[in-house]
């Protein structure tokens, strides 16, 4: 197997992206990974042997496409990218899965203008997963597709659910549909079809709708929603649990400050649990070859955890599965 990591992306690229995957070489077996980048800035951080002679290939792209560029404009102008070179591998066949922290619209649009779709797959959705007092929930779609049909938001919850069960070992994973309302009724019409959809196909463990207060509560392991909706969604809980640790700090500082310094392991570790980049970052699922998003600050614990992912859903036949189950 070969994997392709986007050397030049996320704000820390080519440092901990290559030590994420000199990190990685200590599970990856036979299998190789190829660097897409500029080759004299990924050598550099190569240098010595560090074991890579002979597993780590390099792919020099002379461009890079910068986390503030416009994500399409950027795609069909940068054709020397990192970003279009690594998806040219994933497009040709040529490895089995593409990984890259860097600018996601890019990395989207790259993905959605170069690769194929699964057949019967209507338009690729990234997942996320999210974690809670009970466990850990996936989220579909966050942000590749913020215009949906009701077809769109099926297949997600088919997808998502593939998905789940292969990252996390577990079969028959409950499927909501996050609205305003629990009652069937309740939402617009787009999340009524979808709800009518997933209620028909009794291969799935679909729970009906959920609440925003859900997200939280552990009724489901899945949530679809449309891309505009979860890609808020992710961000307000990026946002609000980084704000609520900060806060917790300064109250500890101000009323029992002797404690104060015995917290900051407790609320950094709550922190890193609610950091998706701990899941292996996300996948963009529904197209023909495994293609991972990374956190823009991914460090080399995150594309280790990544590459772990990406391999693990590979010999796992992810996207195998999915189409079984879409024809199912």
């Amino acid at each position: 197997m070969k994997l392709a990591v986007d050397a030049m992306g996320g704000d820390q690229a080519p440092g901990e992206v290559v030590c994420g995957v000199l990190d990685a070489l200590e599970f990856l077996g036979d299998d190789k990974v190829v660097l897409v980048g500029r080759e004299a800035s990924i050598m550099e951080q190569l240098s010595g042997d560090n074991g890579w002679r002979g597993r780590v290939e390099i792919l020099h792209a002379e461009e890079v496409i910068e986390m503030g560029d416009s994500p399409i404009s950027s795609v069909r102008q940068k054709k020397d990218s990192s970003i279009n070179r690594l998806v040219e591998l994933g497009a040709s066949g040529q490895v089995d899965a593409v990984i890259s922290a860097g600018n996601t619209g890019a990395y989207v649009a790259a993905c959605q203008l170069r690769m194929k779709t699964l057949p019967g797959v209507l338009r690729p959705g990234i997942a996320v997963a999210i974690p809670h007092a009970s466990g850990v929930s996936v989220v579909a779609d966050v942000g590749a597709n913020v215009s949906c049909r009701p077809q769109n938001l099926y297949q997600y919850a088919v997808m998502a659910s593939v998905y789940y069960e292969k990252l996390f070992h577990k079969k028959d994973p409950r499927v909501g549909l996050l609205s305003v309302g629990e009652e069937e009724s309740k939402g617009n019409q787009l999340v009524r079809e979808a709800h009518e959809l997933c209620k028909a196909d009794e291969k799935m463990n679909f729970v009906g709708n959920i609440e925003g207060r859900d997200i939280f509560g552990g009724i489901c392991e899945v949530m679809i929603c449309e891309g505009f909706v979860g890609n808020v969604l992710l961000k307000v809980v990026e946002a609000l649990v980084g704000n609520l640790m900060e806060t917790v700090q300064a109250i500890a500082r101000e009323q029992i400050p002797e404690t104060a310094a015995a917290l900051v392991p407790i609320t950094r570790g709550i922190q890193c649990r609610y950091d998706h980049s701990e899941y292996g970052g996300a996948p963009l699922l529904g197209l023909q070859k495994l293609s991972i998003k990374c956190h823009g600050s991914s460090n080399r614990q995150a594309v280790k955890n990544a590459i772990r992912v990406a391999r693990n859903l590979a010999y796992d036949h992810l996207n195998e599965q999915i189409v079984e189950r879409l024809n199912k």
